[in-house]
C-alpha cells in the first residue's frame, strides 16, 4: 500500500488517504489503519500533502555509513549511536525548510525513515520488520555549527522545519537495498544505498526497542550517507529513497509561523 496524509485545499482538515494509480482514497482512519475507504476520492495531483504519519518520537541514528563517518572525521561506532528530534520539527512535502539566522551552516541529509506500525518492546531481530508500517523518506537537516559547538545534537537537530517527512508511506518494501539520493538545486549530492548501512533495520528496532518502548506511527530515521552539504536560502532540496518517490522542499532564510503549525 501507498499511504498518505493530505488536504483537499489549503486550510482544509487533514486526512489519511490509499493512494491507487493516480487517485487517493480518503480513510475512514488515520495511516495505522483500519484502512476503509469513505468513498470520498480526488487526484492526487491535486492532494497538498502533509507529513504522512503524527509521530510520537523520532528516534535517529548518527555514523551509520562508513562513508559518512570518515567525512565526519569520527570513529566507526561499536553500537547505533542514537539522537532523537522533536515532533515540532516535523514538516511535509513542500514546506519551505527555515534556516535559523544565527546559524551560518545548515546541512541537508538524506535518509531512509522506517514508520512503526505495532508497540515494539524488546523485540528480536527476527521479528523485527513485522512490527513496521512502512518506509518513508526524512531530511535530517542539520545546524553543523551548533553541533560542533555544542558537543551534542539536540539544538542542531531540533530547529522548527528541521525534519521534512515523506512524501509517502510504502508498506511493501524490504529495506535491505534501497537507493538513499539527495538532489539540491537538481544536482546529485548523496547516492548510496541501505545495503551499507553500519547496523540494518532489524538489528535498529531490535537495539532501540531494547531501550524505550516503540509505539505506532513512532519514527526511526536510519542515517544519512556521505555528501552532506549547506543549503543556502533560494535553494531545493529532495531526498529520494528507492520505491518512495521524492520528498522535495524549498529552502527559506528565518522564521515563519511555524509555531502555530
Amino acid at each position: 500500500m501507498r499511504l498518505i496524509r493530505y488536504r483537499e485545499y489549503e486550510d482544509g482538515p487533514v486526512r489519511a488517504g490509499l493512494v491507487e494509480e493516480d487517485r487517493v482514497h480518503a480513510l475512514a482512519q488515520d495511516i495505522l489503519g483500519p484502512y476503509d475507504k469513505i468513498g470520498r476520492d480526488l487526484a492526487l495531483a491535486d492532494a497538498i500533502l502533509e507529513a504522512p504519519c503524527r509521530p510520537g518520537k523520532i528516534v535517529c541514528v548518527g555514523l551509520n555509513y562508513r562513508d559518512h563517518v570518515t567525512e565526519s572525521q569520527q570513529v566507526v561506532p561499536e553500537e547505533p549511536v542514537l539522537f532523537m528530534k522533536p515532533t515540532s520539527a516535523v514538516i511535509g512535502p513542500g514546506r519551505a525548510i527555515r534556516l535559523p539566522r544565527h546559524s551560518r551552516r545548515v546541512d541537508y541529509e538524506a535518509e531512509l525513515a522506517v514508520i512503526m506500525g505495532r508497540t515494539a518492546c524488546r523485540v528480536r531481530a527476527d521479528e523485527a520488520l513485522d512490527y513496521v508500517l512502512g518506509y518513508t523518506c526524512l531530511n535530517d537537516v542539520s545546524a553543523r555549527d551548533f553541533q560542533r559547538k555544542d558537543g551534542q545534537w539536540t539544538r542542531a537537530k531540533g530547529f522548527y522545519t528541521f525534519c521534512p517527512l515523506g512524501p509517502a508511506i510504502e508498506t511493501d518494501l524490504d529495506p535491505g537495498g534501497l537507493a538513499v539520493q539527495a538532489w539540491l538545486n537538481g544536482e546529485l549530492k548523496q547516492d548510496s544505498s541501505t545495503a551499507h548501512l553500519i547496523f540494518n533495520v532489524p538489528f535498529l528496532i531490535e537495539f532501540i526497542s531494547g531501550i524505550m518502548r516503540l509505539e505506532p506511527g513512532d519514527v526511526i530515521a536510519t542515517g544519512t550517507p556521505s555528501g552532506v552539504g549547506p543549503l543556502q536560502a533560494g535553494d531545493e532540496i529532495e531526498i529520494r529513497v528507492g520505491g518512495i518517490g521524492g520528498l522535495i522542499n524549498p529552502v527559506r532564510l528565518g522564521d515563519d509561523d511555524t509555531c502555530s503549525k
